[in-house]
């Protein structure tokens, strides 16, 4: 049987375009999720990319488009440190994006606590938020991804277990080349989105993207095998990365 994925591959001239790029898709993605939903569900991710993605749209006039107050935003994964550590995911966001515009809708991952307990109540939040039934997974509209030097997206890295989770909506995993707890949003919940949306930039991403962008492949790198089963798969990308 073939499994048929709804790509679009946007090469970009710079950083920036590929950052305006993403803000245009996001606001679309909103306006189509509140005319359809009424609100619009989102999960963001952390890095350098993002964080361009976020000063990007914040002052953008594209912002005076989304109202605000009807977008929930989740975060795909978290450092295990606290809210205001430099490293934290969350941090990012708020800093960059969040207070920029005045959300009000915002939940975090808790990474000061215990991060198996902090993962059981993530997920219990966003059975609640999403009013999940036994083995339902939420569709979040519009995910935002990244990929790692070798080639990880969220907190799901090759080699580890945590990417095999079917089980689960969020779980914790401890990174030994990190000395690092995180806790990420599964394959079964990144695969559900109705938007996944990776943003990669960079002349040392161009050997990596090239193997990504080959989903037949033997698929070792966790960002190939994200691959939404009824939703829209996005990877916007710098000339950089796409031509090295």
């Amino acid at each position: 049987m073939t499994k048929t994925i709804d790509l679009t591959l946007s090469v970009t001239e710079s950083p920036q375009a590929l950052a305006r790029h993403a803000a245009k898709l996001f606001v679309d993605c909103c306006h189509d999720a509140i005319e359809k939903r009424g609100e619009y569900n989102v999960a963001l991710s952390g890095g350098r990319t993002p964080k361009l993605f976020f000063e990007t749209l914040a002052s953008s006039k594209l912002a005076a488009d989304i109202p605000w107050e009807k977008v929930n935003f989740y975060w795909v994964d978290e450092r295990c440190v606290g809210p205001d550590d430099e490293h934290s995911n969350y941090r990012l966001a708020k800093e960059e994006l969040l207070h920029k515009v005045a959300a009000t809708h915002f939940y975090r991952m808790k990474g000061e606590i215990n991060s198996q307990t902090a993962a059981d109540e993530y997920e219990s939040l966003l059975r609640r938020h999403f009013q999940l039934g036994a083995g339902e997974v939420p569709r979040f509209d519009f995910m935002l991804l990244g990929m790692g030097s070798d080639g990880h997206t969220a907190s799901l890295f090759p080699g580890y277990d945590g990417i095999e989770i079917k089980n689960r909506l969020v779980t914790d995993q401890y990174i030994r080349e990190m000395e690092s707890w995180r806790i990420t949003l599964t394959l079964p919940v990144l695969n559900n989105a109705r938007a996944c949306v990776f943003l990669i930039q960079g002349k040392e991403k161009h050997e990596l993207l090239a193997k990504a962008l080959n989903l037949l492949s033997d698929r070792t790198l966790p960002a190939q095998r994200v691959q939404p089963h009824d939703g829209k798969l996005y990877w916007i990308v710098d000339q950089d990365a796409y031509n090295g």
